[in-house]
């Protein structure tokens, strides 16, 4: 079986909130549930069941294994974990279904940021020696990153403010969404900065949130789906964990992992990018190398709600989505991992 004979073919969400009253297992159980109803997989097939989430900020050593609750007692299941967004836990179950012998496997990603205070929790996992020392958080870095964009001629706020003016428009159609409306960029820019050049809208809501996806190979993709969104292709790869050791305009390993993954810039009908900053979606579009009629993120992306640890997992959702409903032939899926671009997944999906 080629590894582009592997396609999705169930999933779910939760909505975006921030302040979500229920535990990560309680998030998990229904979207578990609804994503192998709708892939019409009954769960003893089930081959392989793989979680992506954050024990850090979870805040305990081996929380995961609470997560595994959703995925059932019973039938024993075959298990693993990754310590990243449920884009890479897709990742290991398609490698894992390359062996060929299974045919179905269970995704899932979680996370809730609304417990912790995300600008104080995350600068805590950056070099213990010359960056955690500086304190420097995501929206402060973002902020650099911005910077030297706007220096470079590449951007201007203008171009980030249309980001986000567009991504609150497209959100009004996604009933998961968190933040949507119809704004105004002049608006927008008359705003106070939150972290110069950056202001508060061009940062990501707090989010708390869930989603699940049923992969399954060749024939039996086709007998539980009229219409499979194939995955062609998908790789990751990733950049110096120092800012200061690459050039923050660019991000050379979306670059590496889209034409790894088969990507060539040809014609695609969406993409949905792991866009946690407004300006990341500028290089990303470059970086993965989009055609100008591509659309980007009609579901809002993550400046419409951003659950850590199931963004990336969302962004593969919502394009495979697209595939299944027939309103797009191919599509590009992206997550990314640590700080500014550092770690990059690109995925490819396509139609029958």
């Amino acid at each position: 079986m080629p590894a582009t004979d592997i396609a999705v073919i169930g999933f779910a969400q939760t909505p975006s909130v921030r302040d979500d009253a229920r535990s990560e297992v309680q998030l998990l159980v229904p979207t578990v549930a609804e994503a192998i109803e709708m892939s019409g997989v009954d769960r003893r097939e089930i081959g392989f069941t793989c979680a992506g989430s954050c024990d850090y900020l979870t805040g305990g050593p081996f929380a995961f294994v609470q997560n595994l609750e959703a995925a059932g007692a019973w039938p024993p299941i075959a298990e693993s974990h990754v310590e990243a967004d449920g884009a890479w836990a897709l990742y290991e179950a398609w490698v894992r279904l390359q062996e060929g012998d299974i045919d179905t496997a269970l995704v899932f990603g979680s996370g809730k940021s609304s417990p912790a205070n995300p600008l104080e929790l995350w600068p805590q996992q950056l070099d213990p020696y010359y960056l955690a020392p500086l304190g420097v958080d995501p929206a402060s870095l973002a902020g650099i990153q911005a910077r030297a964009l706007l220096e470079s001629g590449k951007a201007t706020e203008r171009d980030f403010a249309e980001v986000v003016a567009r991504s609150r428009r497209a959100a009004r159609s996604n009933p998961n969404a968190q933040l949507k409306g119809d704004v105004d960029a002049d608006a927008l820019l008359a705003e106070p900065y939150f972290s110069s050049p950056l202001r508060r809208h061009d940062l990501p809501p707090i989010t708390d949130g869930a989603a699940a996806v049923v992969l399954a190979r060749g024939d039996k993709a086709r007998q539980l789906c009229s219409r499979p969104a194939w995955i062609r292709g998908l790789d990751h790869r990733v950049d110096p964990h120092q800012p200061g050791m690459r050039d923050l305009t660019t991000a050379p390993s979306a670059t590496l992992a889209a034409r790894k993954a088969g990507y060539d810039g040809g014609p695609v009908d969406v993409a949905e990018l792991c866009a946690v900053f407004s300006p990341q979606e500028i290089i990303l579009r470059e970086a993965i190398g989009l055609p100008e009629a591509t659309e980007i993120n009609p579901s809002g992306g993550p400046l419409a709600g951003n659950p850590v640890m199931a963004a990336g997992l969302i962004r593969i959702i919502e394009a495979a989505a697209r595939i299944i409903d027939g309103s797009a032939n191919r599509a590009v899926a992206h997550a990314t991992g640590g700080q500014l671009l550092q770690q990059n997944l690109v995925c490819l999906l396509e139609g029958e």
